[in-house]
């Protein structure tokens, strides 16, 4: 059996073309992933649900394929996790939410069907913060998750649950969802290649809404190569998806392997003199100096806006948020709780199945657009979102990418922060700028804290210049990560039982 830590699984490349050439079989890989599953995930508890029955069917389809002499997808035998708030038909999506618990789509989110007809193997559903409002994973209502670099730290949110079962060795992949950060800060903290694409460039059909102006779905992985390999298969058209882009996909892998040779590099100074932690700084800076080797110029830029994102943000998304979650009302699926009449069961089953945070996001968003209240507060902040759109416009043409920390602080403790919101708010400060602007933004490991912590760093590019993103971070992983350490967590063998117990949702 896989013990805790152990790279059973491998790489997405690693796998698929492993599997492609007939070195491994999509079943053995899909073994090895479930026995990590039941090893790790305890000390974890990355899973909500593990469909084992679901994976090896599809281990098993892949490997007749390929004895058929079919061709096979680009992710062939690949197993991957997904984030808890993209609908799988059948499987459970709860959003980590009492008020959507054992609520089974009818059908599956657009990405799914991507990973599917590309031959992955989806294992099961990653824990998450409640409907992706948080940045520590411990708003889930199942519990939070731990980070496999130091158990007691959090792994970051919302999409801490994917974040922690790809740098934990459990699964090739996963997919997240960044609204304001949430696939950036967890792989920032988490030691992991993360990346939110440009609004529109992949589909949110099933993505289960929090702030539609905002929400895209992303792929956290091992490498930028690997990550690079997903963005190409989630990417392309969706005629249900009315944000989608009819734009072409760029050759994301190829892109990795271009040099950065006079590829202009734009630093905010700025935005550098926030940062009070060393490491982070340190690791900044050591970013930066591994591109001019590499040959990038790098020149000096401004974003004035960028310091009313955290502003912007909890106006906009909280607005949003309230309208989108208005549907959970105890009528046509997830809880009911019965009141007298039906105000009264409106009231009773939203206030016993959304948690504080989510019920603290809905109000906000309410007062904001409130009568009396929408101008001097969501309009104006949506105006001021059209500031911070022209000064990254202004930014890239001075330069191709703008680099920054992606996170003020490695990895804080689990409570260390969250019986404060806007301590908790203020972790998301670096990410939240591309988000607002719609921009593509990765995030890349770019070295250790003195603790033994991972750092990243972040690179935005204009939209729907994703190519950039990856020629620029895997210089720097090539850099500062290529031979990082992974992470050894201490947990205990588990089972099949004690998977199903840690997730809070049986396994199949």
């Amino acid at each position: 059996m896989t013990r805790p830590g152990e790279d059973a699984v491998g790489g997405v490349i690693d796998v698929a073309e492993a599997v492609r050439g007939g070195a491994r079989s999509a079943l053995e890989v899909a073994e090895a992933c479930i026995a990590g599953i039941r090893a790790g995930d305890p000390a974890l508890h990355s899973f909500l649900y593990v469909d084992e029955e679901g994976a090896l069917a599809a281990a098993a389809a892949v490997d007749a394929a390929r004895a058929a002499g079919e061709a096979l997808g680009p992710l062939a035998g690949v197993p991957i996790g997904v984030k808890d708030n993209l609908c799988t038909a059948g499987v459970p999506t709860t959003c980590a939410s009492k008020i959507l618990e054992g609520y089974r789509p009818p059908y599956d989110a657009h990405v799914i069907e991507r990973l599917r007809d590309a031959g992955a193997v989806i294992v099961g559903k990653t824990n998450l913060d409640e409907f992706a409002m948080g940045s520590s994973n411990e708003n889930s209502a199942f519990g939070p998750v731990h980070n496999p670099w130091a158990l007691d730290r959090a792994p970051g949110g919302s999409s801490g649950g994917s974040a922690a079962a790809v740098a934990g060795r459990l699964v090739s992949a996963a997919l997240g969802s960044d609204t304001g950060g949430s696939v950036r800060q967890p792989g920032a903290f988490c030691g992991v290649t993360a990346i939110k694409p440009t609004y529109g460039r992949v589909s949110r059909y099933g993505l289960i809404a929090f702030a539609s102006s905002l929400d895209q779905v992303g792929p956290l992985a091992r490498s930028v190569r690997d990550c690079a390999r997903l963005l190409e298969v989630l990417s392309g058209y969706d005629p249900r998806d009315a944000t989608s882009a009819v734009r072409p996909v760029g050759q994301y892998e190829r892109a990795c392997e271009r040099d950065v040779r006079k590829l202009r590099v734009g630093v905010v100074r700025d935005e550098l003199e926030q940062v009070q932690d060393p490491d982070v700084r340190a690791r900044v800076d050591d970013a930066i100096a591994a591109l001019e080797s590499a040959g990038a110029d790098v020149v000096e830029v401004t974003l004035p806006t960028a310091r009313y994102g955290l502003s912007m943000y909890y106006l906009i998304a909280p607005a949003e948020a309230s309208s989108n979650l208005a549907r959970f009302d105890g009528m046509r699926y997830g809880l009911r709780v019965a009141g007298a009449d039906l105000t009264a069961t409106y009231e009773r089953t939203r206030a016993a199945g959304f948690g504080p945070e989510v019920k603290r996001r809905i109000m906000l968003g309410t007062y904001a657009l409130s009568a009396g209240y929408y101008d001097a507060f969501y309009l104006k902040a949506q105006k001021v979102r059209t500031l911070l759109r022209r000064d990254f416009a202004a930014a890239f043409a001075r330069c191709d990418v703008v680099l920054s920390p992606t996170t003020p602080t490695p990895a804080f403790k689990l409570g260390d922060k969250s019986g404060d919101p806007l301590q908790m708010y203020l972790a998301d400060i670096f990410t939240l700028p591309a988000a607002l602007a719609g921009l593509p933004a990765i995030s890349t490991p770019a070295g250790l804290s003195a603790a033994g912590l991972p750092v990243g760093v972040q690179l935005t590019a204009p939209a729907f210049e994703e190519e950039r993103l990856f020629t620029a971070s895997r210089a720097v992983e090539d850099a500062l990560w290529r031979d990082a350490p992974a992470p050894a967590f201490a947990a205990p063998r588990g089972d099949r039982s004690a998977v199903s117990s840690a997730a809070g949702a049986p396994s199949r």
